[in-house]
């Protein structure tokens, strides 16, 4: 395996640690609180760091986490490929294979419906199925 650490010889969670502790307003406690779920919820997944961004990676990437000025988006890289039916994505709805969700400040999620798209996605990276 490839071992692409940068000069400054950090972990990829040492970097999503930084990312949380510099995001001092509510997306840094919401990126902190996914990354909880998803741990606890896929414990065979994988920190990463991507792009900038925290990603969490199962036999491939599972989703990312990216921070915008207004709101958090939570990228399943094979979101076109699961079953959403508590229509949590609502952005990337016409990309090929990534799906979305788009979170802005005091949004309340569906938890069990996020943890059963984690639980989906880390699945259909289990499967083998590769599309491209």
């Amino acid at each position: 395996m490839k071992n692409s650490n940068t000069s400054d010889e950090i972990t990829p969670s040492q970097h999503i640690d930084k990312f949380i502790t510099e995001l001092t307003d509510w997306r840094g406690k919401w990126v902190a609180q996914f990354r909880a779920l998803i741990l606890k919820t896929a414990p065979e997944v994988t920190e990463e760091w991507k792009w900038g961004v925290p990603v969490w990676s199962y036999k491939g990437n599972v989703v990312a986490s990216g921070v915008f000025k207004d709101h958090v988006k939570l990228n399943f890289f094979k979101g076109a490929a699961l079953s959403d039916s508590k229509h949590l994505f609502n952005a990337g709805l016409e990309a090929k294979a990534t799906r979305a969700i788009d979170i802005s400040e005091g949004q309340k999620l569906n938890e069990t419906a996020l943890i059963d798209l984690i639980l989906a996605a880390v699945a259909h990276n289990s499967s083998g199925s590769k599309k491209k």
